[in-house]
């Protein structure tokens, strides 16, 4: 399945349930929801209360992107409060600590998310393959959006690609209508949107970006 996941960091924040109702009316199937501590990443988003006040509002899938030191500590409240998916970040925990967060968030009968910053080889996810739903490859350092999409990131979408046929390939940091075919091209199925879909003059779909000439 191709889809976009629209971040709502870049959504107008004054008129979040309008801007989510503008997501469901993409046809898209996620809500990209990143949760920055100033610490793992050098900003500060959203929290609890903004992730319980979404899921009140829609029935998409709340994907939840923890850019954050110790993410395992708050795996069960951000289950309890409707996170669908949980995407943490590989350099964020210990080999050990790695399995068991897989191991966990499958028993809670969520879907589980693997992350990498740009600097991080596309190798280091290959044990954990077999473990998780998804794998995000970053395509800016994250921690702030408006970056320039880097294109080497495409040879670890790639190799992740060749490696396993059927994992998610999430690609989040500069996807606009010229790079949302670099990344499927390279073998991504789901696209991370921030200013590229709610600031575009219409409602961008998944199928128009992608056969856009």
């Amino acid at each position: 399945m191709k889809t976009l996941a629209p971040s709502i960091l870049a959504a107008d924040l004054l008129n979040l349930g309008a801007e989510i109702k503008k997501i469901e009316d993409s046809g898209s199937k996620y809500v990209h929801f990143d949760v920055m501590d100033g610490v793992f990443v050098p900003n500060i988003s959203f929290g609890m209360p903004v992730l319980s006040a979404v899921r009140s509002c829609t029935d998409l899938t709340l994907d939840v992107h923890l850019m954050i030191v110790k993410p395992n500590k708050y795996f069960k409240e951000l289950i309890s409060l409707g996170a669908d998916m949980l995407t943490f970040h590989l350099e964020a925990l210990e080999h050990n600590e790695i399995i068991e967060a897989c191991e966990f968030i499958h028993k809670e009968g969520k879907r589980v998310g693997i992350s990498i910053k740009p600097n991080t080889p596309a190798e280091a996810v290959f044990p954990y393959l077999d473990m998780v739903d998804m794998v995000l490859v970053m395509t800016v350092e994250p921690g702030f959006g408006g970056q320039k999409f880097m294109t080497q990131m495409m040879e670890k979408v790639k190799a992740i690609r060749a490696k396993n046929a059927t994992v998610d390939i999430q690609v989040d940091g500069g996807i606009n209508n010229e790079t949302i075919k670099v990344a499927n091209e390279a073998g991504a199925n789901i696209f991370v949107l921030g200013t590229g879909f709610f600031k575009a003059p219409s409602t961008p779909t998944i199928e128009a970006l992608l056969n856009e000439k």
